[in-house]
């Protein structure tokens, strides 16, 4: 059994608009984590970077926690750990943070567990499976953009994402939490909105892949986005402006962070948009390798 693995995980962006727990892309933004097995007892996590003196130290990550979890699934007993987190992920803000941890631990665990061999497949099942969604989770295994859904098992298949659209990052200093945001959303929706985001959701994969043209049309949203509104009305505000501007953008995830795919000629304008309404602003590129091991 290996003593030490380390794994690198991207930001990821779900939702898109309206691919509401189906569609997926990840992000060049990577958390680092490490982890060493030690003869001294118990468990001890050292962040650096984003959440740096605000994430738990000990078992209590969530890093550790799942990792301590799949290990005991593989049937290994360890006596102390050493977690190493250099964090450039926003933490709460809805790129995906939650969905890079789960699958550090999961694949760091399995490294361990089977002397470095880690299947993605597997990875990607479980951390669906403890999200509870599977847009997250598959963007950040497989990388790129990605479609995934789930009936009694979790899928997902990736599509090549056109080299003529980029990725626009607003992130505002607010925080949410994906439990509140989604508590915002009711049990049922009108046919009718199911039936306009149906058809925009289709709309967007040929706008991602095809003819970035409809983007503004395809990141419509009318089964989520409205109904949190009042989380982040600030977000709000900036999507409405930057989508006023002919720039496609949406919520990214649960929010507060603003998503924009915009052409080359619209990410000065774009970021000007962000900027000028509070929010930091970054182009970043699409991370078309998922999770990374060695």
């Amino acid at each position: 059994m290996i003593k030490t693995a380390t794994v690198s995980v991207p930001a990821t962006s779900a939702n898109l608009g309206p691919g509401f727990d189906s569609l997926g892309v990840a992000l060049e933004l990577r958390d680092l984590v490490t982890v060493s097995l030690s003869d001294i007892a118990g468990v001890r996590v050292e962040v650096s970077g984003e959440g740096a003196g605000a994430l738990p130290t000990d078992e209590k990550h969530l890093v550790a926690a799942v990792f301590l979890n799949a290990l005991e699934k593989f049937g290994v007993e360890i006596v102390g750990l050493d977690f190493s987190c250099t964090n450039s992920i926003p933490q709460g803000k809805g790129l995906g943070s939650s969905a890079a941890a789960i699958v550090a631990g999961l694949a760091l665990a399995q490294a361990i567990a089977l002397d470095g061999q880690v299947d993605l497949d597997w990875v990607f099942a479980q951390a669906a499976e403890y999200e509870g969604h599977p847009d997250n989770a598959a963007a950040c295994v497989y990388g790129g953009l990605t479609v995934a859904w789930k009936n009694e098992v979790s899928h997902s298949r990736s599509i090549e994402i056109s080299p003529s659209i980029h990725a626009v990052v607003g992130v505002p200093t607010t925080e949410l939490l994906t439990e509140k945001a989604r508590g915002l959303i009711p049990e049922y929706v009108p046919h009718v909105d199911a039936a306009f985001n149906a058809a925009r959701s289709a709309l967007l994969v040929v706008g991602l892949t095809e003819d970035p043209s409809v983007l503004v049309e395809a990141t419509d949203d009318r089964l989520h986005q409205n109904y949190r509104a009042q989380a982040y009305p600030d977000s709000i505000s900036a999507v409405t402006t930057l989508r006023g501007a002919n720039i496609a953008a949406c919520i990214s995830g649960a929010g507060p962070a603003v998503l924009a795919f915009a052409t080359e000629d619209q990410i000065s304008d774009s970021k000007d948009i962000l900027v000028n309404q509070g929010f930091s602003a970054n182009s970043l590129a699409f991370a078309l390798t998922g999770l990374q091991i060695s």
